[in-house]
């Protein structure tokens, strides 16, 4: 196929067409590991409480590369030199950045895929595809890991106000329809500027920074971290860890061959070699929604209720404070179900638990936001702005949760 056919565009409801700058970021988007994205939910199961929520990882990541050639140009203008090669590798490092994401990723991550967190796996799959592409990967590699000298480079693809960031924010608020997590992506591409190796924001920006940080706090409390996403996601990493739990005692379970390796083996990062790399790319989430409508016939009383819970959204009831819930609390709901269903204690657990939820929209302890004054002074965000609620950001707010049946209301 000639280079010319390669370069094509793709109707986005968020930013209009998007261009693929190239034949390279055309072969990376078309080869399996990039399709399975359009196989993963960008907000995994939030679409039970916003039925609009159902768009992939797959818009997501060409979201990013589209607001990344945004900031390329503006940089350009503003005097910044970036390289022919640099500017592709960013756009590779931020089209793979999530392309380690497993389906429902965190439930995963909490449940099968123990212990190995979807970064190292994106960097498992960019070494691949590096190898796959004689080396074309190598730079976009090296930005994507920190280890290229030019540092501003990784802030634009891994910091508190990355294209990353930009993008899943204004995404997510479009398709769940909360409003309020909507930012103006534009503004603050057109506000950036490099100082010293350093991404700023110029002083005229800030508005637009106070109001993403604002919009990030509230996304997490409406959607990421909304109770009932919050319920269905722990009942899902309990269904995979029970699967788990009954495949280790040789209990055949019916599901797809990559679900079952992952059930049967315990991979760490050390063992995570090619051969696991491929079975893991043919996982997406038509495997896991597959599996839970086969587990929900299953003798076991555990795996078929919770399963059924999810396919049903018929979930476990969630209660949230600011205070900590005592465990007689626990105890007292644990005794009565396992009574009810002649269940052991420890099986109860599946069903009644408790947890905590933290949310800080802005880490002081991370790489900062820099705001570059008029007088080229450079200045955290949170010491230039005149917003006292700003610095409450910067504080973690911890909820408690405890989850129970609902008959036991």
């Amino acid at each position: 196929m000639s280079e010319i056919n390669k370069l094509k565009i793709f109707n986005d409801p968020i930013y209009g067409f998007i261009t693929i700058p190239n034949a390279l970021i055309y072969d990376l988007i078309q080869h399996p590991y990039f399709q399975r994205l359009r196989r993963i939910s960008q907000m995994g199961l939030s679409y039970l409480v916003y039925p609009g929520a159902n768009h992939t990882r797959f818009h997501h990541a060409l979201g990013c590369m589209h607001i990344m050639q945004k900031a390329v140009d503006v940089l350009r203008f503003k005097g910044v030199s970036i390289s022919p090669e640099e500017e592709n590798a960013l756009y590779i490092a931020i089209l793979l950045h999530d392309i380690g994401h497993g389906p429902f990723s965190h439930a995963m991550e909490r449940s099968i895929v123990e212990d190995v967190h979807h970064e190292a796996i994106s960097l498992l799959f960019m070494n691949q595809l590096n190898v796959e592409f004689e080396g074309k990967l190598s730079l976009a590699i090296q930005v994507f890991q920190g280890d290229y000298h030019r540092k501003f480079m990784l802030q634009l693809i891994s910091s508190q106000l990355d294209m990353d960031r930009m993008d899943y924010l204004k995404r997510d608020s479009f398709y769940s329809g909360v409003a309020e997590g909507n930012v103006n992506s534009e503004r603050l591409i057109q506000m950036m500027n490099v100082v010293d190796d350093v991404l700023v924001i110029e002083e005229k920006g800030i508005y637009s920074v106070e109001k993403f940080l604002m919009s990030r706090r509230l996304m997490y409390w409406q959607a990421y971290l909304h109770k009932t996403s919050l319920v269905a996601e722990l009942i899902l990493t309990k269904v995979l860890k029970r699967a788990k739990e009954l495949t280790e005692k040789g209990i055949i379970l019916h599901c797809s061959e990559p679900l079952m390796f992952f059930m049967q083996h315990k991979i760490t990062l050390e063992t995570f070699d090619s051969e696991n790399l491929d079975l893991f790319s043919q996982l997406d989430d038509f495997d896991i929604i597959s599996a839970l409508k086969s587990w929900q016939k299953h003798d076991d009383f555990i795996l078929s209720s919770l399963s059924k819970m999810i396919i049903n959204r018929d979930l476990l009831k969630i209660k949230v404070s600011d205070e900590k819930i005592p465990t007689e609390d626990l105890h007292i709901l644990k005794d009565r179900f396992s009574l009810e269903n002649n269940i052991t204690l420890a099986e109860a657990n599946y069903f009644i638990f408790k947890g905590k939820i933290k949310n800080q929209a802005y880490s002081k302890q991370a790489e900062p936001i820099r705001i570059l004054k008029k007088d080229k002074t450079i200045e955290d965000v949170v010491e230039a702005s005149d917003q006292l609620n700003l610095k409450s950001l910067s504080k973690f707010v911890t909820k408690y949760y405890i989850c129970f049946p609902k008959q036991l209301v």
